[in-house]
């Protein structure tokens, strides 16, 4: 491996034992000047992966109608299919996240023995809740508890086949509310607890060695260094990061179209603006612009000083919704959705048997495949960290601000009658 001036990677501050290789980081790179801007990209990646992402954008716009029912079959070919892989994969990573912890195997620090942390507990821990949560926690974090208590209320339903054709988790509760209440939070916060937060932390630490203590690049294919070998600068490393920018691009694309989906409601609730495309499309190239704009700014300057303004309004939002109250009631449903959520979480997790099909395969293995398609966004921040304490653990602490916020809004709903009043 070259210096650190050659690789541009920043050298381990201690003990580390990085790997040596002969690869130098930036060899098969493009670098040109197009403007004012400047281009140092992949070769075969970035021209794989960006050309085919043009073509699949063209052909979905060009033939619209033919395609959507195609993207629904594969979608849901995917998630039937290999709904035991997802609800297994989830399964390991909160298994070994667990096990960081509290093994001196979680005791490496990120970066070196010597390095420090660039950011402070609370700036990481808004950068990890801002990019890993987001607009999902925004949109599903209300309709799904509902969803769930609506479709539990009306229990198992079996079609002509033999088969289930209802959505409830599990056997669903039929006529039974506060069954139905407690099986609806459970399941959703089985979606947005240990579970997602989990994924992130895995590949988030697995990332984050390799790169800091290793000294390889930070991509997916140095993950599989151990694996393939040198042959990560290769072919079978440029498949890995294709499939990873692939992966990445559209999960991001799933949650900018729920976020517009959302925002193009809420100001027609509000303004009357017409929900169309058209408005769909403006409010996604705003939200682009302003994350382009962080990102350009850097991280301190850009993705740090929004992702703590997003916290403190989200905060805000909690703290609101906790005192307007009513305020025992939201702390009681708190601590009963949490009993209701280890009650159930063995069997919501269970990824063989399951007759709730709809539920386990169009909810748990959609959010699963979802949140792994995001999980490399929370690499970075975790540089001069403890990778058990403080990798998996800030992650397990992000996953119970989800259930809060969960819990405080959708409770304060159940009480005014939203859900019961059905």
């Amino acid at each position: 491996m070259g210096s650190n001036a050659e690789t541009g990677i920043e050298s381990p501050d201690g003990a580390a034992n990085p790997i040596e290789t002969d690869y130098e980081i930036g060899q098969d790179n493009i670098t040109t000047q197009i403007g004012p801007f400047g281009l140092d990209v992949h070769n075969p990646v970035f021209l794989i992966s960006g050309l085919s992402i043009v073509a699949f954008v063209f052909l979905t716009l060009a033939f619209q109608d033919s395609v959507g029912p195609m993207f629904n079959d594969m979608r849901g070919w995917l998630t039937s299919t290999l709904d035991w892989f997802f609800l297994s994969a989830a399964n390991v990573f909160v298994l070994l996240c667990l096990f960081l912890i509290v093994s001196p195997l979680g005791k490496v620090r990120l970066g070196g023995q010597d390095a420090t942390p660039d950011y402070s507990y609370s700036g990481w821990f808004a950068m990890l809740f801002a990019a890993g949560m987001g607009i999902g926690l925004m949109f599903y974090g209300v309709s799904e508890p509902i969803s769930h208590f609506t479709t539990s209320m009306g229990g198992a339903v079996v079609g002509d086949g033999g088969a289930r054709t209802d959505w409830a988790p599990l056997g669903g509760a039929m006529g039974d509310a506060d069954a139905a209440f407690d099986l609806g939070m459970a399941a959703t916060i089985f979606h947005w607890g240990l579970h997602p937060w989990a994924i992130y932390a895995t590949v988030a630490l697995a990332l984050a060695l390799f790169s800091f203590n290793k000294g390889l690049p930070l991509t997916m294919r140095s993950v599989f260094y151990p694996v393939f070998g040198e042959r990560v600068w290769g072919w079978t490393g440029h498949v890995i990061d294709i499939m990873a920018v692939f992966a990445t691009l559209f999960g991001l694309a799933t949650s900018l179209g729920f976020g517009a989906e959302q925002a193009n409601a809420g100001l027609q609730f509000l303004f009357g603006l017409p929900e169309s495309d058209g408005s769909k499309v403006f409010l996604i190239i705003g939200i682009t612009g302003i994350a382009l704009i962080s990102v350009l700014a850097g991280l301190d300057a850009g993705v740090k000083r929004l992702s703590e303004i997003n916290m403190v309004l989200a905060a805000l939002l909690l703290l609101f919704v906790v005192l307007v109250g009513p305020t025992m009631d939201i702390i009681k449903g708190f601590f009963t959705s949490l009993v209701a959520y280890v009650e159930y979480l063995p069997a919501l997790s269970n990824p063989v048997g399951r007759e709730d099909a709809n539920f386990s395969q169009g909810w748990t293995s959609f959010y699963w495949a979802w949140w792994i398609s995001w999980s490399p966004v929370c690499r970075y921040v975790h540089r001069a960290r403890i990778a058990g304490p403080d990798g998996a653990g800030i992650h397990y602490l992000c996953s119970d601000h989800s259930v809060a916020g969960l819990c405080a809004v959708d409770d304060r709903i159940w009480r005014d009658g939203g859900a019961y009043g059905q």
